[in-house]
């Protein structure tokens, strides 16, 4: 009785801090959105909201906090209080944008980045020094390499595959034939992106808190949680949906200003086969870096494979609806069939 009582505790936290807070912080970007003000560090911040949940249900619910890496979990924490803070400082107080460099880079977004960068390092250190005890209590020790390089390995075969496919499919709907796809190809050709994807593994462990921010809560606590209740299949499906409205307020006042509607559609795709995949890898290797680094990937091949170096790529996009049956096929295609894994078969998630 005790123990339920503390998991519905750790259930109302989590809900509390993952969606309330982002629905409150919502309305902030509404407001900065009709202001026409950088909401940047809005999407950011969320990132962070998930795992705070978690991390806060663990410590006020968990009679062994000492066994817990509380440095760790504090700096999570701290860097989310103040994402959050400089989040509504953005439409508050808005500054102009500046020059550097020939660029024009938004003032609030380059402070939060910096904010991630500390963050991260100093959550990184804490986290090796707290000791494997303790991270192992709190679901963070590092095992089963072999399997995670495979999955991760996989998972950029899938990803690559299925922008060729999609790019090329554009070329033939508009009757171009193969041009798009030549044309995306040569984008290797540029120095710039070589760079990139060797610097992916270095920006990792810089900003990799974010990453954290939202695998932990995901991955970790609510797909157990899903899954217990509603069976490995119907579970991580659920957990997709579940994910994909967390993303409501990022989908209608950042990703687009225009097609919010079709937006939405878009993320419930993304996220279900998503969701189906990252859950795959973390049952797979019982490791939550696992999708932590492949939730960092996907995110920062986008700039990439657009050749954009930039994140405001996914700022103000325009989706139609003839986008998303494609989405929807290509994401079947490449992560839906996962479900059919030996991982997915068994009986319950503690076999």
């Amino acid at each position: 009785m005790e123990q339920q009582k503390r998991e519905k505790t750790k259930l109302l936290i989590f809900i509390g801090i993952a969606y309330g807070l982002t629905y409150l912080m919502g309305l902030f970007m509404w407001y900065g959105s009709r202001k026409g003000y950088d909401l940047s560090v809005f999407p950011t911040a969320q990132m962070l909201y998930p795992a705070a949940g978690v991390i806060l249900g663990l410590l006020v619910t968990n009679k062994r906090e000492k066994k817990l890496p509380v440095g760790f979990f504090v700096t999570v924490l701290v860097t989310t209080a103040i994402l959050v803070i400089l989040a509504l400082v953005s439409v508050f107080a808005p500054v102009d944008d500046i020059e550097l460099q020939g660029m024009t880079i938004a003032v609030y977004n380059l402070i939060s980045q910096y904010i991630l960068i500390i963050g991260s390092v100093v959550a990184l250190i804490l986290l090796a020094v707290a000791g494997k005890e303790k991270r192992a209590e709190a679901g963070l020790t590092r095992r089963n390499w072999k399997s995670a390089v495979l999955v991760v390995l996989v998972f950029v075969a899938l990803y690559f595959a299925r922008t060729v496919v999609s790019v090329t499919a554009s070329g033939v709907f508009e009757g171009v034939g193969l041009q798009y796809t030549g044309e995306w190809f040569a984008i290797f050709k540029d120095p710039m992106v070589w760079i990139s994807i060797i610097s992916l593994p270095i920006n990792y462990f810089l900003v990799f808190i974010a990453f954290f921010g939202e695998e932990y809560g995901w991955r970790y606590y609510l797909q157990s949680v899903m899954q217990k209740k509603f069976g490995l299949r119907g579970g991580v499906i659920l957990l997709g949906m579940a994910w994909g409205i967390w993303h409501l307020p990022i989908d209608l006042f950042y990703y687009t200003q225009t097609t919010g509607l079709q937006m939405i559609f878009a993320q419930q795709i993304t996220c279900i086969f998503l969701a189906i995949f990252f859950g795959y890898a973390y049952m797979k290797t019982k490791n939550i870096w696992v999708p932590v680094c492949l939730h960092y990937l996907n995110n920062n091949l986008i700039p990439i494979i657009t050749a954009t170096f930039t994140a405001d790529v996914l700022e103000d996009q325009v989706v139609r609806w003839s986008d998303l049956p494609v989405s929807l096929l290509l994401n079947s295609l490449c992560f839906g069939f996962f479900l059919l894994a030996g991982e997915y078969r068994r009986k319950n998630i503690k076999e």
